[in-house]
């Protein structure tokens, strides 16, 4: 899932449907049409205006995409990965929170984690979680 509608958009940035087209329309966001021609947005074009809104504001949300027990969840987009032999970083921009999770190479492959997917980090004590939502059927 590295695009999204102009809704999901929106709800990833914190704003309303209307600004991200404003936004598009001033050259602040890029929209695209999907295959099917509808209205998408690339995820690595939502990581630099991510990145700018959360230096802006001092509050978040969470949108949950997975059943889970886990309390502390951030959904957002992926910003980074980096990779080496063995282990892989991770960041995570969920709104005005950048999460940086460590995590085997081989479990950062298997999710096919890269910039610009959309993800939910969770957190239980000094461990952080990354994983992706399930594919609707």
């Amino acid at each position: 899932m590295n695009e999204f509608s102009v809704r999901e958009a929106a709800v990833l940035l914190g704003v309303s449907d209307d600004t991200v087209r404003r936004w598009a329309d001033n050259g602040r966001l890029r929209i695209g049409k999907s295959t099917a021609g509808r209205q998408v947005i690339a995820g690595t074009d939502l990581v630099p205006l991510l990145t700018e809104l959360a230096a802006e504001s001092p509050l978040g949300s969470t949108f949950p995409t997975a059943r889970a027990s886990a309390r502390n969840r951030f959904t957002g987009i992926v910003t980074a990965v980096t990779r080496d032999g063995v282990m892989a970083q991770v960041e995570l921009q969920a709104g005005p929170f950048r999460i940086v999770s460590l995590m085997s190479r081989e479990a950062a492959d298997e999710l096919g984690l890269e910039p610009g997917m959309l993800a939910s980090a969770s957190a239980k004590a000094t461990v952080v979680t990354i994983e992706i939502p399930e594919s609707p059927s």
